[in-house]
């Protein structure tokens, strides 16, 4: 038996001003897919996703500005909002000449990844949703620190928040809450996220974002307009046990495009760190040309 592997490159590109960290893999030749990540997490959420897509897809995995290795020069004057993340989003595809691609996103990486699908709708071929929300229903409870930071951003109420979600405990429980196993879940895949949110000035920006967060929500019917009007090829694929974006918002999608595949998994906000064989092979299934 031969082993072909699917080595991964990690690289640079500057664009939009950020010398943006993105992880790469498979034949430039094969259809793209992007993959976007979410809070408190990066691109390395995907290390075991990418070796069993390579074959099949030219995988891009960045890291959002703010998270993992990519860096904003000070002297850039990052805004620290979702808008900012779309044009950056924007700037990287045009710099790396991807004129067509499928596009992964998961919780931060919904917001900013349809952002761009608005900028360049034409160019989407397809959507997998994992935890990603787009509807006001798959607001969890767990939102409610948050939702009190954007009536009254006070230093009190931004307070909460560090000492609640970030923290080491607040980023493990992410990764654990809802998972039958916990055995299953990586411990460097936290301890990672909570290393970089330790750098100076980062929890500043992560408050920031999460302040900014409501914008999204006043964007949610211009994302409901694009499935619509769009009717992309789309996979929802949800861990039912997530506190934050809940089942209802997986449903929703389905209001729009009826012809998407909706799909609950036994797992939590991460379920791909529960379930990364399964969602690969549905990934391949509805998206990759056997």
């Amino acid at each position: 038996m031969s082993i072909q592997p699917h080595p991964i490159s990690y690289r640079y590109q500057q664009a939009d001003g950020v010398n943006i960290f993105y992880r790469e893999a498979g034949d430039p030749a094969l259809p793209v897919l992007l993959l976007l990540h979410g809070f408190p997490t990066s691109s390395h959420q995907f290390r075991d996703l990418i070796p069993l897509l390579a074959d099949k897809f030219h995988i891009i995995a960045p890291d959002l500005p703010g998270f993992g290795f990519t860096d904003v020069p000070a002297e850039r004057n990052y805004q620290w909002t979702f808008d900012a993340f779309g044009q950056t989003l924007t700037a990287l595809v045009d710099a790396l000449g991807l004129e067509r691609y499928a596009m992964y996103v998961f919780d931060y990486g919904a917001p900013a990844g349809l952002r761009l699908a608005l900028a360049y709708p034409e160019r989407v071929s397809g959507l997998i949703s994992q935890n990603g929300n787009a509807y006001l229903e798959g607001l969890g409870d767990a939102w409610a620190p948050v939702r009190a930071y954007w009536d009254n951003p006070s230093e009190a109420n931004g307070k909460v928040i560090r000492d609640a979600i970030l923290t080491p405990e607040g980023i493990k429980w992410q990764y654990l809450h809802g998972v039958s196993d916990p055995q299953l879940i990586a411990p460097e895949s936290y301890t990672l996220d909570t290393l970089l949110m330790d750098r100076p000035g980062n929890k500043a920006i992560q408050l920031a974002l999460f302040l900014d967060y409501a914008s999204n929500l006043k964007l949610y019917p211009a994302f409901q307009a694009f499935f619509r009007q769009q009717q992309p090829p789309t996979l929802v694929i949800w861990g039912k046990h997530d506190p934050f974006f809940i089942p209802p918002g997986a449903a929703a999608w389905q209001r729009d495009n009826p012809q998407a595949v909706v799909e609950m998994l036994e797992s939590g906000h991460f379920a791909l760190e529960t379930h990364t064989a399964y969602i690969a092979q549905r990934i391949r299934e509805m998206f990759s040309a056997e």
